[in-house]
């Protein structure tokens, strides 16, 4: 991304970016993919005059904090000397461990929040954001999100007519369309209780059924709807009715993603009643229609 927009600076007689990747001690390191990074080392940008750092993540990144320390007390001494701070994904760990996210909202993959917030209960995690900017501090989602969050830094830096030339080149979004909420699985722990998985297979089964009330889903576990309704929401996290709206959507994603029908079929089938509910479920809880989502993730 930087190097992209260096070619179109350049072109407009500014001077270009001048990047540089390193590391606590310098010398080749391999990433988790296996690709291994030639890097400076750190102490050579003693008395450099940085700009902006960026810190990538690591799926291992909870495991390295505490060969990580130096790394933070480095990032915390020269906070108040650069401009600005960012990090890709689990790279906010590294922020936070240098006590440079506290009190402050902050994104990282969607997957790691909830391990972020309790590490870390001062931080405003936004469950949503591609990429959060707070004051000198930039944080994004998962790891395609530093290319939003890149592209971002160079719209501040150089304006928006070079950012719209490197997003065309490198044929990325502006500005994408809805959170990171689209991309997770929402329903990864919230149904890890497993008092309630016959429900929510009955559930899964009968989606057409227009009537999933609670009266209807009391009964089915032998509750009363009043003792159901708070149990449940005690075990899950969530309301009943709220259980039902994500069946349904998960399954209408299901639907959008790997078969032909239509969107009002798909709506039926997924027990919405018409298109008009299901459009306002997605807006609602992924920031994008049922047809910009086909378009972004069908098969």
């Amino acid at each position: 991304m930087f190097w992209a927009a260096s070619r179109y600076m350049e072109e407009k007689g500014l001077p270009p970016y001048d990047r540089h990747t390193i590391s606590l001690d310098g010398g080749l390191v391999k990433s988790a993919e296996g690709v291994a990074l030639d890097t400076t080392e750190l102490s050579d940008f003693a008395d450099a005059d940085i700009d902006t750092i960026i810190v990538p993540g690591s799926p291992y990144i909870v495991d390295m904090l505490e060969q990580t320390v130096p790394l933070a007390l480095w990032l915390k001494h020269n906070h108040g000397e650069v401009r600005r701070m960012a990090s890709v994904c689990s790279g906010a760990f590294l922020l936070a461990q240098a006590g440079l996210l506290d009190g402050k909202r902050a994104a990282t993959h969607w997957a790691m929040m909830d391990m972020l917030q309790q590490r870390h209960p001062s931080i405003k995690v936004d469950r949503d954001a591609i990429f959060v900017n707070e004051e000198s501090i930039w944080t994004s989602a998962g790891v395609t999100a530093g290319i939003d969050l890149a592209l971002a830094l160079v719209e501040e830096d150089c304006g928006r007519d070079i950012a719209m030339k490197v997003a065309r080149e490198l044929v990325v979004y502006m500005k994408r369309p809805g959170g990171q909420s689209q991309f997770s699985e929402l329903l990864q722990s919230q149904y890890s209780d497993a008092s309630f998985d016959q429900l929510h297979a009955w559930i899964a089964n009968n989606l057409k059924v227009n009537d999933l009330s609670i009266e209807v889903l009391s009964a089915r576990a032998n509750m009363s709807p009043r003792n159901f309704a708070r149990v449940y929401k005690q075990k899950t996290g969530r309301t009943p009715a709220k259980a039902v709206e994500i069946f349904r959507l998960e399954a209408a994603r299901r639907l959008l993603e790997d078969s032909s029908h239509s969107i009002l079929e798909v709506a039926n089938l997924c027990g919405f009643g018409d298109e008009e509910r299901m459009r306002i479920t997605f807006q609602r809880n992924l920031a994008v229609s049922p047809s910009d989502y086909r378009k972004r993730f069908s098969s």
